[in-house]
């Protein structure tokens, strides 16, 4: 697999399309940081990281759903820094996502964070993905 931040991306889009309430990830450090960044912004109901089945372990995401008509949190997941073609920015020209609604998740020196905390500590970094 040459990315797997997009398999991670495509198999949370894929299960909530299928209205799956739970989907199960092959681990890595990234996609667990990636995961609590998701959790912290209350995109998903919950988490839990399981050890011992692979040798990374898998991670068990609980999707959120609105109770009344079944609408998921999440809208929209984007994949925007790739192999093939890397994504940088500075802390000066940060991406908003949505008018400011969303989030952009970003991969700096300081560790994985949200385009927000990346601004108010002003550092720069590698943007991963989009999600609103």
């Amino acid at each position: 697999m040459t990315d797997p931040i997009a398999d991670y991306l495509t198999r949370l889009r894929n299960a909530i399309k299928a209205n799956h309430r739970v989907v199960e990830i092959p681990a890595s450090n990234l996609k667990k940081e990636i995961t609590k960044i998701l959790f912290e912004q209350g995109y998903i109901l919950n988490y839990k990281f399981i050890e011992g089945e692979t040798p990374a372990g898998i991670i068990k995401i609980a999707l959120k759903y609105d109770p009344v008509d079944r609408v998921n949190a999440i809208k929209n997941l984007k994949r925007v820094s790739r192999p093939g073609l890397r994504q940088y920015t500075g802390y000066k020209d940060m991406p908003r996502v949505l008018n400011g609604l969303g989030i952009a998740i970003l991969s700096t020196s300081k560790g994985v964070m949200t385009n927000k905390k990346a601004a108010e500590l002003k550092i720069g970094g590698e943007v991963l993905c989009y999600v609103y």
